[in-house]
């Protein structure tokens, strides 16, 4: 394993940024290469566990000559989020300086036009630097898994439809229980990936056969104990043997079984007005059209001081926020299901 670190200096003076970045080298050139990065949002630790115990795992094939292909793992994507604290919170999904989303703004390019990336850092900030040298180093791999997390959640993907449904295996392995088909619209990371791939020459879409750019949402952020990191490094290393990138007896995941919808079958349930939130139903439950979901006390003590709130359709409950202090038209739940929302939304991944 070689470990490097990528400098970024900082846009004040005596500030810089160190990440680290973990090569695999494979011994067979036709072996699919692969790039895995965690906790973009720098709060977001599930896949940063995984990878620490993938990354035994690799180390043990190593010494028997059992990498195939080339592996890139950074650990620990974001160490600028990650030395943001607010009052005592850390503050790892919006860069401060900016205001802009750590997962948004990755540049939309050509891959014809990667090098173009690391041309000129000096021109940019910060935090542009950093998602150049990420965006570089993943768009030299076949296959890309950018690992977040949610608040309360299942397990579920972000998967831009071009990838459907090649990208069952990993969903398989990892356990998901439910995908989330995304347009391929916005400038996530994973989906400016998508972009360069797909737009080789701009204008002229391409075909992905032997591609994969993939957002994983590994539960939610107080998932991080060793049982589950272990599991989750179990699936990974699955899905590197499936893929042949790693040498290891094949072991043939259960089909995936879970919903895989298009984003315009998520009902975003928010709070109509802000007060403390009681939910009477969890992720992972199964409800109907009208079922009450929580209920939110909006004048405590007074007459008519709470509101409930009720399922829009028949659906899985994906996600729950973690907060019990709800905001007006804050986030409270996501639901997966069989027919598309009457609410609009704009194109692109929903949060990521």
């Amino acid at each position: 394993m070689d470990v490097s670190e990528i400098i970024i200096p900082g846009d004040t003076p005596g500030t810089e940024w160190r990440l680290p970045v973990l090569r695999f080298k494979g011994r067979d050139p036709k072996a699919p290469k692969i790039y895995i990065q965690a906790a973009l949002h720098a709060g977001e630790l599930p896949g940063t566990a995984l990878l620490h115990f993938l990354c035994e795992q690799l180390r043990r094939a190593e010494d028997q000559d059992g990498i195939l292909g080339g592996i890139t793992i950074v650990p620990q994507a974001n160490p600028i989020g990650a030395a943001q604290s607010h009052f005592g919170d850390l503050q790892g999904r919006f860069d401060l300086g900016s205001r802009t989303n750590f997962n948004r703004d990755f540049p939309l390019i050509s891959i014809a036009d990667r090098s173009t990336l690391i041309e000129e850092l000096d021109d940019y900030p910060a935090t542009d630097r950093l998602k150049r040298q990420l965006l570089h180093m993943a768009l030299g791999a076949d296959l890309v898994l950018d690992l977040h997390c949610d608040d309360e959640s299942l397990q579920y993907a972000y998967v831009d439809e071009a990838f459907w449904p090649e990208a069952a295996d990993l969903a398989a392995a990892l356990d998901m229980e439910a995908v989330l088909l995304s347009d391929g619209e916005s400038s996530a990371f994973e989906e400016a990936v998508g972009f360069a791939w797909k737009y080789e020459i701009l204008g002229e879409r391409r075909s992905m056969l032997g591609k994969l750019s993939v957002t994983v949402e590994l539960r939610g952020k107080r998932d991080v104990d060793p049982a589950l990191a272990k599991r989750d490094a179990d699936g990974l290393w699955r899905f590197l043997t499936s893929r042949g990138i790693v040498s290891d007896e094949p072991v043939a995941p259960a089909a995936f079984a879970g919903p895989a919808v298009p984003l315009d079958n998520v009902e975003i349930i928010r709070a109509p007005e802000g007060g403390a939130v009681l939910f009477h139903r969890a992720i992972g439950d199964r409800v109907v059209e009208g079922e009450r979901l929580a209920t939110i006390i909006t004048r405590p003590g007074q007459v008519d001081g709470s509101i409930d709130v009720q399922a829009p359709q028949d659906g899985l409950i994906l996600t729950r926020t973690s907060d019990r202090l709800v905001r007006r038209r804050g986030d409270l739940m996501k639901i997966v299901c069989a027919w598309p929302s009457k609410t609009s939304r704009e194109a692109g991944t929903l949060e990521s």
